[in-house]
């Protein structure tokens, strides 16, 4: 039988759920100064980051690949 279960560490996971994952271990102000961007350091909300990060492609890249690294970190808690 074949395995469907895709290797894809972001499969399923919504950009919402990344971020709200990511802000809860580091908070913004760490989330700051790890990807330099305003929608973490300028009065940061969930809400306007996830407008940015849907607009703006490198930005969400960095934030998928802060997410991948930070997995084995999550899944100890």
């Amino acid at each position: 039988m074949e395995n469907n279960k895709s290797k894809d560490p972001l499969h399923g996971i919504t950009l919402k759920n990344i971020l709200e994952q990511l802000v809860l271990f580091y908070g913004f102000d760490t989330l700051g100064e790890l990807i330099k961007i305003k929608c973490f350091t300028d009065n940061p909300t969930i809400k306007s980051s996830l407008n940015f990060l849907r607009k703006t492609d490198w930005a969400r890249k960095k934030v998928e690949e802060l997410y991948i690294r930070t997995l084995p970190k999550l899944s100890k808690e």
